[in-house]
């Protein structure tokens, strides 16, 4: 499967890039190289990219499970190296879900099938750097 995007300069420190969603973005550098901060900065994206990726993957599985979740949220702390090109060697993904009710089994097994067989952005991470996930359960 192809998959064809363009990223097109508006001047300045700025892209609009094109989504097959139909949604399109906007790039930006850091506000002190002179951006607005209207933008995503690219490394950071790649970071919402993996959290969406495995969220979208646990949000479908906790649906055909049947489970019952208030809400979860997933924050990723990442270390970017020192030397150009900087990028992440070291990712700790902390999912945290939160209700009554929660089946932390099968919940861990969500999680676990996303990170283990479904998410390709994890995979993609993978190659590059070391990936720790951990799971919390909070009841309201």
């Amino acid at each position: 499967m192809s998959l064809n995007i363009t990223t097109t300069w508006l001047g300045g420190m700025k892209f609009e890039s094109t989504n097959p969603s139909g949604n399109n973005l906007f790039i930006e550098a850091s506000p002190e190289d002179g951006s607005q901060a209207e933008g995503y900065r690219p490394k950071a994206l790649m970071l919402s990219a993996l959290a969406g990726c495995s969220g979208l993957d646990v949000a479908s599985l906790i649906k055909k499970m049947k489970l019952e979740v208030a809400d979860f949220k997933i924050e990723i702390e990442a270390n970017l190296t020192e030397e150009d090109p900087k990028y992440y060697d070291k990712v700790g993904m902390h999912f945290h879900f939160y209700g009554d009710n929660l089946n932390e089994k099968k919940l861990q097994r969500a999680v676990d099938l996303s990170v283990e067989k479904y998410c390709g952005v994890m995979e993609m991470f993978r190659q590059f750097a070391e990936v720790k996930v951990e799971t919390h359960f909070h009841k309201n």
